[in-house]
């Protein structure tokens, strides 16, 4: 049985050091990406904020449902604006990894 260890994705290692059109000017991706974290016995090893039992994907859903900041912010006090935004740098960066293809053998 393998030991439940965190992946870190190959995407998440090529943009660490860089700065993106995604990032906010003046900060970096790593400073971006304070607030998401990855624990592998926390909802299945996704990406959360904070490590509260929110993820970043719910997050995402409820802004692509047309909730508004405002709205998530009341309804999860827990939560801070600048989780709102983190999320939303997280999947601009994920979506912007390379795909690799693979030889064939």
């Amino acid at each position: 049985m393998r030991s439940a260890k965190p992946i870190l994705m190959v995407s998440a290692v090529e943009d660490i050091t860089r700065t993106d059109l995604y990032v906010r000017p003046g900060r970096t991706y790593l400073e971006a990406m304070d607030r998401i974290t990855f624990n592998p016995n926390q909802c299945g090893g996704r990406p959360c904020i904070r490590g509260m039992r929110i993820r970043v994907k719910d997050v995402l859903d409820l802004l692509a449902a047309g909730a508004s900041e405002r709205e998530i912010l009341e309804d999860y006090p827990y939560l801070e604006p600048e989780d709102i935004r983190a999320c939303l740098e997280f999947a601009a960066a994920q979506a912007d990894h390379p795909i690799l293809p693979i030889a064939s053998q």
